[in-house]
C-alpha cells in the first residue's frame, strides 16, 4: 500500500502550528520582525517541538514565534494558503484548519476581518489545487467565556461561507467544559458544528463532560478515554469520532512512544478515528508520515485505510455534496 497516492483527509490542524519556516523567516525581515534568529536551522528548532517534550505545555510554547508573523490580513491569507498548498501536493482532498482568531489582534485587526481572510486565503488554494476545505474556530480555554462569545458572535456571518465549527483549546484542565457552557450553546443554536480538544492530557473525565455539557460530535485527541470507562462507552455509543494526532501525542507525552498509542485499539473495537497531523510544523509531520506511522506499527492494511478514510468524510464538517466527492476519490 502506497500512502503517497492515496487520497487524504485531515480534520484536526492548526494553522499556527503549520507555517514554513522560510514564510516567517520572510514576512519577519520585510517587517522588521524580532526573531530568536535569522539562520534557518537555529530558527527551525525553535519552531519544532522536540519528540521528548515533558508536557503538552512545553509543546505550546513552539506557538509564540508564528503568531508575530501573523497578525495582518495579508500574511493570515498567505498563510493559509500555503498551508492547503503543502496538503494538497501530498494528496489531501479536503482539510480543516482551526485558529484561534483573538490571537491575531495584536496589530488592530477586527476579528471578522481576521476570519475573512483566512477564508480567502483557503478558497485561493481552493481554485488552484484539488482541494476543498473549512475553517474551525478555536476559543482558547486560558481565556474568559466572555472572549468565547465574542468569537461566536463575530463568526456567525461566515457560516457556510468557510466557517464550519466552533473549537475550544489549549492547555488542558478538569472540568474546563463546565466554564464554557453558555457560549458553546449558543454556537450550536447559531448553526456551528461543534468539536472539542479533550483528553489530551490524562483526562478522560473531560472528554465526557464535552460530549454531554457541550454537545461535542467530535473530539480532538481524546487518548485517555482509554482510563475513564465512562468516556469511552460515551464515545463509542454515541458514535463520536477522534481526531486523532500520533506524533504530537508521543511528543506531548500523552504517550510515550508511538507503539503505546491507543488508536488500533480503539480502531479494533469500532471506536471511529481518525488520523491528522495537529501542527505540521511543531510536530515537523505530514499526513503521510502520520499514516504511514501508524500503518507501520500497527500493521494496518487497505481495508483499514478504507475505514478509516471513511470515517473522516462521514465525520467532517462538509457539505453533503463535497461529502460524496470525497467518496468517489477512494476507488
Amino acid at each position: 500500500m502506497n500512502i503517497a497516492t492515496l487520497p487524504k483527509i485531515e480534520l484536526h490542524c492548526h494553522l499556527d502550528g503549520s507555517l514554513r519556516p522560510n514564510t516567517i523567516l520572510d514576512i519577519a525581515k520585510r517587517e522588521g520582525i524580532k526573531l530568536p534568529s535569522f539562520d534557518l536551522d537555529v530558527l527551525q528548532k525553535e519552531l519544532i517541538a522536540p519528540l521528548e517534550c515533558e508536557s503538552l505545555d512545553e509543546y505550546l510554547e513552539r506557538f509564540t514565534i508564528p503568531n508575530l508573523v501573523m497578525q495582518s490580513k495579508e500574511n493570515l491569507r498567505r498563510i493559509t494558503f500555503e498551508l492547503f498548498e503543502d496538503a494538497a501536493l501530498e494528496n489531501v482532498k479536503y482539510m480543516e484548519v482551526r485558529f484561534a482568531p483573538l490571537l491575531h489582534t495584536v496589530k488592530g485587526l477586527d476579528v471578522e476581518e481576521i476570519i475573512q481572510s483566512v477564508i480567502d486565503g483557503m478558497k485561493d488554494a481552493e481554485h488552484r489545487y484539488e482541494i476543498k476545505g473549512n475553517v474551525i474556530l478555536s476559543c482558547m480555554r486560558t481565556m474568559s467565556a466572555e472572549s468565547a462569545f465574542e468569537v461566536v458572535e463575530k463568526g456567525k456571518k461566515f457560516l457556510g461561507k468557510g466557517v464550519a465549527a466552533i473549537d475550544l483549546c489549549a492547555s488542558e484542565e478538569a472540568g474546563f467544559s463546565r466554564r464554557f457552557v453558555e457560549p458553546i450553546a449558543l454556537a450550536r443554536e447559531y448553526g456551528y458544528r461543534v468539536t472539542i480538544h479533550a483528553g489530551e492530557t490524562g483526562i478522560g473525565e473531560n472528554v465526557l463532560e464535552a460530549v454531554e455539557l457541550l454537545g461535542a460530535e467530535r473530539i480532538g485527541h481524546g487518548v485517555f478515554i482509554k482510563d475513564c470507562k465512562e468516556a469511552y462507552n460515551l464515545v463509542k455509543e454515541k458514535n463520536v469520532t477522534l481526531e486523532m494526532c500520533p506524533t504530537s501525542n508521543v511528543q506531548t507525552k500523552a504517550v510515550n512512544r508511538y507503539s503505546q498509542h491507543p488508536i488500533n485499539d480503539f480502531h479494533k473495537d469500532g471506536i471511529k478515528v481518525t488520523i491528522n497531523t495537529d501542527n505540521r510544523t511543531v510536530s515537523n509531520t505530514t499526513m503521510e508520515n502520520e499514516c504511514n506511522i501508524i500503518f507501520r506499527e500497527f500493521h494496518l492494511d487497505g481495508e483499514d485505510y478504507r475505514q478509516i478514510y471513511l470515517n473522516s468524510v462521514e465525520a467532517s464538517f462538509a457539505d453533503p455534496e463535497t461529502k460524496e466527492k470525497l467518496k468517489t476519490y477512494l476507488k
